[in-house]
């Protein structure tokens, strides 16, 4: 069990109350109960927040890149240390598994050490010939909004390139997962960051956007959440002309083709789709099936869903906890209801289990109609739909019939059906015969409604830069 705790605020170096005192609770999804508070930040807090990043901000820019990387990676090396106890803590806070907790964690220590390693290349001048260069700058002040889903992985993909490139950071934390929060920001104080590079917040995430938002001092905004939230954050971040970084929502298709192999396609889909109980934004959510393997695909699917052991997330035999709260079961009921109303047929799963905790099944779902909300409206579930197509152009169409645009996946041996896939998918990145998570070296971001900007790799570091252009110089050495 975990004892109770009050997670605080970070701000200029030390750790403390919120203004008011006022906390939040922290809910057990697996329990529904209350196990742990965090304290919610007063528009004083903030104001210290924000004043204390800007007094940074030169010392912090000006210091030599290798310092900077080597905090970045002194870090990872502290958060590798305490990654056990921080996968257990934010298995309790937000249900995934603890296997899930654990991987997760080490990717953001992988994150924090690709930064550090490579900030010395991706601070250095960029000879453009004779005369000319770039010479990347810090931006300034960082306002970054992070999500429950995977907040250990997120945070890092912001915290490390921002504080890479010379930018302080104001963090604010989710507030349903607030030690994954606090372990990363702990662990970068104890790596030797300077009071006030970075400064962590929680609270009403409507207050505390809009006045982040609202002060000049800030010059980016980057966020990953939801593609209501981010138009909100952009229309605010538009006042100041605040550099946007958002990854917003996905409906992430998948498109088996009739020479797949089912053997490796169908455990690779359900074990990245049911992974953290489907919410993710890249996690496939409408899987498109050859006709002459529609049947077969579904049959072999539906057991495999059927399979997966769903349990407490602290249990090592559980291949899937609970859903993250109650908002999230109420979607899945609502877009269930929904497809079911207007004609679909549940092939598994379907309904919220018995007894505490925010639990719902894998659900297949097939005959769904076009005109289905599940098929518009990102599931951010366990919930798949199985659909037949004739030809690829079919499948591409249908493929791309929403207005996201953020992760594809395809199965196929076939070059030029390859080719064809990857020139027409709409989306940001395309998975052939394969679906992982993103690694700390590539560049991530989504088209149409889920977003722009990047996250990752050298692109990642370089949104948080200014590259000032240097012509007319007598020597470049």
């Amino acid at each position: 069990m975990f004892d109770a705790r009050t997670y605080e605020l970070f701000i200029n170096g030390k750790w403390r109350a919120g203004g008011s005192k006022a906390t939040l609770p922290v809910i057990n999804p697996a329990t529904e109960k209350v196990f742990a508070s965090v304290a919610s930040a007063t528009v004083s807090d903030l104001d210290e927040a924000l004043a204390s990043a800007e007094r940074s901000r030169k010392a912090w820019s000006s210091r030599p890149a290798k310092d900077r990387g080597e905090i970045l990676v002194a870090a990872a090396r502290i958060l590798a240390e305490k990654a056990a106890a921080a996968a257990r803590d934010l298995s309790a806070e937000q249900g995934k598994t603890i296997a899930e907790a654990t991987g997760e964690y080490a990717r953001a220590v992988e994150t924090l050490e690709w930064n550090g390693r490579n900030v010395e290349e991706l601070s250095a001048s960029i000879p453009l010939g004779p005369n000319r260069m770039i010479v990347p700058e810090a931006l300034g002040v960082v306002a970054a909004f992070t999500p429950w889903n995977y907040p250990a992985v997120l945070i890092a993909r912001k915290l490390a390139p921002a504080l890479a490139a010379g930018c302080p950071v104001i963090l604010k934390g989710a507030e349903e997962t607030p030690s994954v929060a606090v372990h990363i920001v702990e662990s970068l104080r104890q790596a030797g960051i300077p009071d006030g590079v970075v400064n962590l917040v929680f609270g009403i995430p409507v207050h505390i956007s809009r006045h982040l938002l609202s002060s000049p001092t800030v010059k980016v905004l980057t966020f990953t959440g939801s593609t209501a939230v981010g138009k909100q954050l952009a229309m605010l971040a538009a006042n100041n002309l605040q550099r946007c970084i958002l990854e917003l929502g996905g409906h992430s298709p998948v498109i088996v083709c009739e020479d797949a192999d089912l053997a490796k396609a169908i455990p690779a889909i359900s074990e990245y789709k049911f992974e953290c109980a489907g919410q993710s934004c890249n996690a496939p959510s409408r899987i498109l099936v050859a006709r002459s393997l529609y049947e077969q695909f579904l049959s072999r699917m539906t057991d495999a869903a059927r399979k997966i052991k769903i349990g407490a997330p602290d249990d090592p035999a559980t291949e899937m906890g609970p859903m993250a709260n109650a908002r999230r079961i109420e979607a899945m009921q609502r877009l269930t209801k929904d497809a079911v109303d207007r004609g679909a047929r549940i092939e598994t799963g379907g309904t919220r289990l018995d007894g505490p905790g925010f639990y719902w099944p894998p659900t297949i779902l097939t005959g769904v109609p076009k005109d289905a909300r599940v098929l518009h409206e990102e599931p951010f579930g366990p919930i798949l739909t199985v659909a037949p197509f004739d030809t690829l152009e079919e499948a591409i169409e249908e493929a791309n019939a929403t207005e996201y645009g953020l992760a594809a996946y395809f199965f196929t041996g076939a070059a030029d059906a390859q080719q064809k896939l990857i020139n027409s998918l709409s989306a940001g990145a395309v998975s052939v015969n394969y679906l992982k998570g993103v690694s700390a070296d590539a560049p991530y971001g989504g088209v149409k409604q889920s977003g722009y900007g990047y996250e990752g790799g050298e692109q990642g570091v370089r949104s948080f830069q200014i590259l000032k252009m240097v012509n007319g110089l007598s020597s470049f050495g």
